[in-house]
């Protein structure tokens, strides 16, 4: 007999979460099962994943949503962990120069949080992001062009590339959907991924913003290696054994 039943929604919905990893898919009456609780009860929990933007219900069950998500679906997830690390990074930020931030939501939090500078450059290709910059009188802030792709609200493509790498930067934001040991950052778009090199190759420090639900986790497309990173800023303390494996590799905060 079970010994689950116990299990909060936020716990069981964890636990899911880690099914789909592995297996990419869970039926609803093993999941009833394991937790001791009515099909009704997982049902509802999918639910909730799916508008989450995590799973795609199916008879039965659901199975794990792959490949990039709307902007708005990102940016619900994990909002308070989000929020802490753009609070964390704009202590990063450089003083003068020019910042380029990437389609990633939690940049996006962090773009809402800078004080606008003259002088200063700020470029990104999202669109969001870019609508949420501040403005100041004598600042640049660029919207990289390119292909418009319509689900991320990023521009993508040969001309996005060319455009990042256009400008010089004290500073790189970016976000990653995996923070793997072995293979560094990852996401899930090649085409998110080619911008974000670029803006990487032209700065002079890449500070990656991740909530801890991507630590040690992997994804379709490798972005960065270690080497290429400066900094890697999660909503945990610095201190939390979860950063254990990362600590000879990178600095935390």
């Amino acid at each position: 007999m079970s010994t689950s039943g116990s299990l909060g929604a936020q716990q069981r919905r964890r636990v899911i979460l880690e099914w789909l990893e592995n297996t990419n898919e869970v039926r609803l009456s093993e999941a009833a099962e394991h937790f001791g609780v009515s099909e009704m009860t997982v049902r509802r929990d999918l639910a909730d994943l799916e508008l989450e933007g995590y799973v795609r219900r199916v008879r039965g069950g659901a199975m794990k949503v792959s490949g990039p998500r709307r902007y708005a679906v990102r940016s619900a997830q994990n909002r308070e962990a989000k929020e802490a690390i753009a609070a964390k990074a704009v202590g990063l930020l450089p003083d003068a120069g020019g910042v380029a931030l990437d389609a990633s939501s939690t940049a996006g939090l962090l773009a809402q949080a800078l004080e606008p500078t003259a002088g200063f450059l700020v470029a990104t290709n999202s669109y969001t992001t870019f609508r949420a910059l501040p403005r100041a009188e004598g600042q640049s802030t660029i919207l990289i062009g390119g292909e418009l792709d319509e689900l991320t609200d990023s521009f993508v493509g040969p001309v996005a590339c060319s455009c990042a790498a256009s400008f010089g930067y004290k500073t790189f934001f970016m976000g990653a959907s995996g923070v793997d040991v072995e293979s560094g950052m990852m996401d899930v778009s090649l085409a998110e991924v080619q911008v974000k090199q670029e803006f990487a190759r032209a700065a002079d420090k890449v500070i990656v913003l991740a909530d801890s639900s991507k630590l040690s986790r992997r994804d379709a497309v490798r972005c960065l290696g270690w080497s290429e990173v400066d900094v890697l800023v999660t909503e945990l303390n610095p201190i939390d054994p979860l950063l254990d494996p990362f600590r000879k590799l990178v600095e935390i905060l």
